[in-house]
């Protein structure tokens, strides 16, 4: 029988990502061995303590059945105490939180739950792609916001065309934004809350790289506003959790009850046992500022790598990237496959690939994402060859 895709599955594109893959492949095939800084997917172990703890609860839960799909109540308590002591903001466990499979699953579904065909979402470019295929899948349009060095990587709220906010139902952002590693001000956020509410919009804030930072603590936006939000967490990067999908939602309770609703119908919930392992990720920040303090020195040697041949000063303030300007004159994808030359073999995501092509303008050509996962030595050997490239 010949598969037959559906249409909305035929109209995308590869995902970014699957692109970076292949191309680690074609020079593994060659018995080249890159230094893989393109996928955001750290190798680092999980900490001790959480693997303990997953451990101890596969036994405690071995009769445990299916899960809740909004998480144990043991869970959001743990969720809501670790808020209160980040952000000092207080949320209800039973209303205000719902355990999610991982920021990508909800970040993809929020709008099943809010949109109808023909709704506007506004959509930051670049984009983590779930926004966007989220929104395509259900029956959304995207409109995007173009995130611009000269505006600090914020999107122009007061540029947006009236006639498209009149249609829109949500808006999302990412801060610290993936991948410019930007960060939000309070007064962004206070201008994104006047914004959202004189229109009736609902804002979906991607927070899942608020404990990647460097100098500054970033803030959430549930400290401007709770009215209309839902914020977006995860532990996969705070607490190198990635294989285990988990994380969570948190807001307007108006808001959270209609995922509450949602979420039966596609998934039935995140493991018990993997709840358990973290709960006990965020009761513990020792694992965090480690990597962080592993981050930063990362980060140090590979912008000076990038000063060093001449390139644009790009130190990030938060994440686990460098979003580097590319030479002059020199777009992304050029840029990306100079660094796979053999002699170099560092991989890296061209910006262009996070971004949507808006007419003469794709915001993320000239840019290329680094993401600090390789261990310290082969970061230190990146460096050594980038120092290498001639433009």
């Amino acid at each position: 029988m010949r598969s037959q895709q559906s249409d909305k599955l035929a109209s995308i594109g590869t995902y970014a990502f699957v692109d970076v893959k292949n191309r680690v492949k074609e020079l593994r095939q060659q018995g080249i061995t890159p230094i893989d800084f393109g996928i955001g997917d750290p190798t680092a172990p999980t900490p001790e303590l959480v693997r303990e703890a997953l451990k101890k609860a596969v036994d405690e839960r071995k009769s445990a059945g299916y899960p809740l799909e909004e998480g144990e109540l043991s869970y959001r308590q743990v969720i809501s105490d670790w808020s209160r002591k980040r952000f000092s903001i207080s949320l209800d466990p039973q209303k205000e939180i719902c355990a999610n499979i991982g920021a990508k699953e909800a970040v993809f579904h929020i709008p099943f739950a809010f949109i109808n065909p023909g709704d506007y979402v506004l959509i930051p470019n670049p984009v983590y792609p779930p926004a966007q295929k989220g929104t395509h899948f259900a029956g959304g349009k995207p409109f995007y916001m173009p995130l611009l060095q000269d505006n600090s990587h914020l999107p122009d709220l007061e540029a947006l065309p009236k006639e498209i906010v009149k249609k829109s139902r949500i808006i999302y952002v990412n801060y610290p934004n993936n991948p410019t590693t930007a960060l939000a001000t309070k007064d962004f956020y206070k201008e994104l809350v006047d914004f959202a509410h004189d229109n009736s919009i609902i804002i979906v804030s991607d927070e899942c790289y608020s404990e990647m930072y460097y100098e500054k603590k970033p803030v959430s936006l549930l400290e401007t506003s709770r009215e209309g939000v839902i914020q977006v967490q995860s532990l996969s990067k705070r607490s190198n959790m990635t294989c285990y999908r988990i994380g969570w939602i948190a807001g307007d309770e108006n808001l959270i009850a209609p995922f509450k609703k949602l979420k039966p119908n596609y998934d039935s919930g995140a493991a018990t046992f993997i709840q358990d392992a973290a709960a006990a990720a965020l009761s513990d920040e020792k694992h965090v500022e480690e990597m962080r303090k592993g981050y930063k020195e990362k980060r140090d040697i590979m912008v000076k790598a990038f000063s060093d041949i001449g390139l644009e000063d790009c130190t990030p303030p938060a994440t686990l990237y460098i979003w580097q300007r590319c030479p002059e004159g020199i777009g992304s994808v050029e840029f990306a496959k100079k660094l796979l030359d053999p002699e170099i073999a560092v991989v890296c995501t061209p910006g262009s690939w996070l971004s949507a092509q808006e007419e003469n303008l794709n915001p993320g050509d000239g840019y290329a994402r680094f993401a600090l996962v390789p261990s310290l030595e082969d970061t230190k050997k990146a460096a050594e060859k980038i120092r290498k490239l001639e433009f």
